[in-house]
């Protein structure tokens, strides 16, 4: 197949099939010739994708019978340098690694952190990360938050990239998080508020009507006298979703100095629980979450792959200390309703 003329190096080659029309950027998405619609876009702009011979926009409609060409960069090392820091790996194979990250630790570089990551780690570790997601994230196709533990997969190759990114946006990636709530939660429930940047600050996330749409289930494992232990799985994977979510709803992760888990919290809790539940923050210095499964086919062999990861210490701690006041005299407390509610004014 020969190269059109402006397009050079490895020159990925589609016909579009007939049937309802798609924006180019979202077809080179679905086809897996790029593993996001904003990488697609950026090679559009930059004059690589041609259809029928000739550039166009990100956003040209596609009716069926185009030729679509798209030249893929070749891969180039990354700048980043690698850094010999200890790495709780789960599983490892030439396409990819799984690990369960520590709390505290940033997934990649970005503004103000230049060491330390976990992209940097790996590195060092692997030799090698696909060289899409980024100059500064390579390999990264999911994300946790600094403050957040737990189990994140990371691509070695284009090719596991593409697939593993592919199978996130298709919601085939099982995404499990245990936290610890503010007040008492339901045996389960869903949470649908759509989330965007905040109004008021641009550094936080917020519940918008005009937000994208985002989508929470939950489970409530065990209720304490202020508080629960549940288990959230992610429909989507929006920025601080479930932090965000349970926020909104009246249940802040316990100790998150973000969105209202610490001492705004305790301005909540009825007076005779307020000293205990001072302890109790006073036994963790973040928010207690920590993605604890994962589950998704191997984007190469389409092996079924599972791994879980316990809580860390100062959850386990946390948790600890919740059963045993619940234990002391007058402990018993009323489980089933909620002791806590939250402002809501970033709804608005």
């Amino acid at each position: 197949m020969s190269e059109s003329p402006g397009l050079k190096g490895e020159v990925k080659a589609l016909r579009v099939p007939d049937g309802e029309p798609v924006r180019l950027d979202v077809f080179l998405a679905e086809r897996g010739v790029v593993p996001s619609r904003a990488f697609g876009q950026r090679l559009i702009r930059e004059g690589r994708v041609l259809v029928d011979g000739k550039p166009c926009r990100p956003g040209r409609a596609l009716r069926g019978g185009e030729r679509v060409e798209a030249e893929v960069p070749a891969p180039q090392p990354s700048r980043l340098e690698p850094e010999a820091i200890p790495l709780d790996v789960r599983y490892e194979d030439d396409d990819l690694v799984v690990v369960n990250k520590p709390a505290g630790m940033v997934v990649h570089p970005g503004v103000g952190v230049h060491e330390g990551t976990l992209v940097q780690a790996l590195l060092h570790h692997c030799g090698a990360l696909a060289d899409l997601g980024g100059d500064t994230r390579p390999g990264i196709v999911h994300r946790l938050d600094k403050l957040t533990s737990g189990l994140l997969v990371a691509a070695k190759t284009r090719e596991s990239y593409v697939g593993l990114a592919a199978a996130i946006r298709d919601r085939e990636v099982e995404r499990r998080y245990q936290a610890v709530v503010w007040g008492g939660t339901p045996e389960e429930g869903t949470i649908e508020a759509s989330l965007g940047r905040s109004k008021k600050d641009r550094r936080k996330i917020a519940v918008l009507a005009e937000g994208k749409r985002a989508l929470s289930r939950f489970t409530t494992r065990e209720r304490f006298r202020y508080a629960s232990w549940i288990e959230v799985r992610l429909e989507t994977g929006r920025t601080h979703q479930i932090r965000v979510h349970f926020a909104h709803t009246g249940h802040p992760v316990f100790g998150d100095p973000v969105y209202g888990g610490r001492r705004k919290a305790l301005r909540g809790i009825a007076s005779d629980r307020r000293r205990s539940a001072a302890r109790a923050l006073a036994r963790i210095d973040r928010q207690a979450l920590h993605a604890w499964r994962l589950r998704f086919r191997h984007p190469r062999t389409g092996e079924a792959l599972s791994f879980t990861a316990e809580p860390p210490e100062d959850m386990r701690g946390l948790l600890a200390f919740l059963r045993e006041d619940d234990r002391a005299p007058g402990g018993a407390g009323d489980r089933t309703g909620n002791d806590f509610l939250t402002s809501r004014r970033e709804s608005k």
